[in-house]
């Protein structure tokens, strides 16, 4: 299945790292957060958290990429919720949310080759294609929604390229670093809002 389950649940890729700055291709390269990176991250928790003292639920538990800089930048955002609002949320491990596999071109520039592998389908050499990213992705989040209540996903930009494709969104269009998303279907379409 390549549709995403319609059912509502909150989305935040990492904060900055270092490969960001300088327009990298991460994939499945560990990259830390930097030290702005690490800011965002409270600062995204600190935001999610005001919706918990309005006495709001906005979401339930957290399911993060293993990969550190999500999975720091999840810690910190259920840190500050629970230093915040006194809650304290699960957060789970899925290895499915991984950031793609970029093959050979991790650690370059991102140039034509992604938006050749993204619009035209390319495959790159010892990577994934967009297309096992999408179905790898959408079934993490389908898993992560049929469980009982409201997920936030904590990954990545390329991932959720794949998760819009699931949700029949244009793709090609970049997620900010640690900019809360939720997401919620509406009819037969999804409607993203900024946080």
């Amino acid at each position: 299945m390549t549709q995403i389950i319609p059912k509502p649940y909150w989305y935040l890729r990492h904060g900055e790292t270092d490969w960001n700055v300088q327009g990298l291709a991460q994939g499945r390269t560990d990259i830390p957060l930097n030290e702005t990176g690490i800011a965002q991250a409270v600062r995204a928790g600190q935001a999610l958290a005001v919706l918990f003292q309005n006495n709001q639920r906005p979401f339930d538990h957290i399911i993060s990429s293993p990969l550190s800089r999500a999975t720091a930048t999840a810690i910190h955002v259920r840190d500050e919720i629970d230093r915040l609002a006194g809650i304290t949320l699960p957060l789970r491990i899925e290895e499915d949310l991984s950031e793609v596999c970029f093959g050979i071109h991790e650690g370059e520039a991102m140039s034509d080759w992604y938006r050749d592998w993204i619009e035209a389908g390319t495959s790159l050499e010892n990577g994934e294609s967009f297309k096992t990213l999408t179905q790898r992705a959408v079934a993490a989040v389908n898993q992560g929604l049929a469980s009982e209540g409201t997920p936030l996903f904590v990954a990545h930009g390329a991932l959720f390229r794949g998760l819009r494709a699931g949700m029949n969104l244009n793709v090609n269009e970049r997620l900010a670093n640690a900019v809360p998303i939720k997401v919620q279907p509406d009819c037969k379409n999804w409607i993203l809002q900024t946080f």
